[in-house]
């Protein structure tokens, strides 16, 4: 392990002690280290459209809505190939979620969780990607 010095400033500081205290860190390095291992998480997915990744889309829509759950499943039915598992969610009487566990290309993951929150109806939704191939020393 290799000991860093960084210089961040009050305002920067207040906020990673309060993180901190939120998420139960015991000391500011746990807490950085986590933020940093997210961090280059999302640096090797975003400009890695060719990566192997595993991903979860969480979205909520309008169950009520004209024929929504036909549209989505057919949705999920033309990329068969991306879509892992699923999971569907009554929340209430006209509201659902599904959580979808895609694998694939992140630039195909990436454009087919943007294509289905963009449908009507779909009233929020949010992807999580995570990079499964092997990295090379020298990358980020």
């Amino acid at each position: 392990m290799q000991r860093v010095t960084v210089t961040l400033d009050d305002d920067l500081m207040a906020d990673l002690d309060t993180v901190m205290k939120e998420r139960g860190y015991r000391n500011r390095s746990e807490a950085i280290r986590d933020m940093a291992r997210a961090g280059l998480t999302r640096a090797r997915t975003e400009g890695a459209p060719d990566r192997q990744c595993i991903a979860a889309l969480v979205y909520t829509y309008d169950h009520a809505a004209r024929d929504m759950s036909r549209q989505l499943t057919s949705v999920h039915h033309s990329h068969h190939d991306l879509a892992v598992s699923s999971l569907h969610v009554h929340m209430d009487h006209d509201t659902c979620l599904e959580v979808s566990i895609l694998k694939g290309a992140v630039g195909d993951v990436r454009h087919f969780a943007e294509h289905l929150v963009a449908q009507r109806n779909v009233r929020n939704g949010e992807v999580v990607i995570i990079p499964t191939s092997v990295r090379s020393a020298n990358e980020v």
